[in-house]
């Protein structure tokens, strides 16, 4: 129910108690009148009212408040759409929100999460096949076709902390053990015979980020576009497959045993030794800031009355205890604080380019995946 439909059956509520309360007082007093004519005039009676109807409606009040309150308590469930890599982020996020809130407001929120490819899951909250009240997508893109499609205000990464971005990570080639093909830079991918595991852009941030990494590290270092295009031909046609997220490719790369070479974030890469996983990897020198955005599905939240919970999940996500647990899964921190914490576990970038760099999203859709731009052309060309 909404705050102006509770608010309206409020008013009528009162309403109707205050001339129950009005009728019973007159009744009372016009009794209690009629015994104590000598002492009680006119004047006392209609102060006497006056005290009577503020007070019954000082009690109503009161009870309605405490009900409105008691109301307002029930659970409360978030629905939450994100890409498939940060599942592990989440997972140790969410309790902290929940307990969180839980003290701050004696209310329970639980959380439906979905993960998968980020281009995926952006056009399943488009569909409204997945009702999200938050996204948390590998590229902002995702978000801006969002909110074209109506479900998120326009200028929503203007509203938020650090341009709507609150992970970021860069690029790594994984190699196989003893990087027998001796893959050491971008340039390397484009060799014969190396067979490369990537994603689809269609369907896949991490492909697209993939994709830009590519051609940015010929286009944004002296090489012209017809060079760029080239290099990145060459690449696609060294890859075999491509698989509809980050996930799917990881698990064909090392569970099947397939390929020479997989491109992944930098957090995955590192995680994966940490656990246990020995992955032999490369940090390219020229490397992409692969930022990931989170935003309110504005339309969502205004049909589920979650717009409060969301927010305030939203504003904890940047909170120094939330992007801690960011780092620890090897993200690049956003929060000032954490990024100096954690600045010596990463290694430098000599030359970190950005989305921007390549035109802002608007231009990067057009012309690299829109129907029949350069990422459709490649595709062919590496089929041919």
């Amino acid at each position: 129910m909404s705050k102006s439909q509770q608010l309206t059956q409020l008013s009528k509520f009162l309403t109707e108690e205050m001339q129950a309360y009005a009728m019973k007082a007159l009744q009372t007093i016009q009794s209690y009148k009629q015994t104590t004519k000598s002492w009680l005039n006119g004047h006392t009676v209609q102060s006497f009212v006056s005290l009577f109807l503020v007070g019954a409606f000082l009690s109503i009040a009161v009870a309605s408040c405490s009900g409105s309150s008691s109301a307002s308590k029930n659970d409360v469930k978030l629905k939450l759409v994100s890409f498939s890599v940060t599942k592990a982020a989440h997972d140790q996020i969410i309790p902290k929100f929940v307990e969180k809130w839980k003290q701050e407001h004696n209310q329970n929120v639980t959380f439906e999460q979905s993960y998968g490819g980020s281009g995926a899951q952006a056009a399943a909250v488009i569909a409204g096949s997945q009702e999200a009240d938050i996204v948390h997508l590998a590229l902002p893109l995702d978000v801006s076709k969002i909110a074209l499609a109506g479900l998120i205000k326009s200028g929503w990464e203007t509203k938020a902390p650090r341009n709507g971005i609150v992970s970021k990570s860069v690029a790594a080639i994984v190699t196989r053990e003893g990087n027998p093909k001796g893959i050491n830079t971008w340039a390397d991918l484009a060799k014969d015979g190396v067979k490369v595991i990537a994603a689809n852009p269609k369907t896949s941030g991490i492909a697209i980020w993939e994709f830009l990494a590519f051609w940015g590290s010929v286009s944004l270092t002296g090489g012209d576009e017809a060079t760029a295009l080239d290099y990145v031909t060459k690449v696609y046609k060294n890859t075999p497959i491509l698989t509809k997220d980050a996930r799917e490719a990881s698990d064909l790369f090392f569970q099947k045993g397939q390929g020479d070479v997989l491109i992944n974030y930098e957090n995955e890469v590192i995680l994966a030794q940490r656990t246990g996983t020995k992955l032999p990897y490369i940090i390219p020198k020229v490397n992409i800031s692969i930022d990931n955005p989170v935003a309110i599905v504005d339309k969502n939240v205004e049909k589920h009355g979650t717009r409060e919970v969301a927010q305030a999940f939203v504003d904890f996500l940047y909170s120094t205890e939330a992007q801690r647990e960011f780092a620890k899964l090897q993200y690049r921190p956003v929060n000032p604080t954490v990024t100096q914490e954690v600045a010596s576990q990463h290694p430098p970038i000599e030359t970190l380019f950005t989305s921007q760099d390549l035109g802002g999203w608007d231009i990067i859709q057009k012309k690299f995946f829109a129907d029949g731009s350069i990422f459709d052309k490649v595709k062919a060309a590496s089929k041919a």
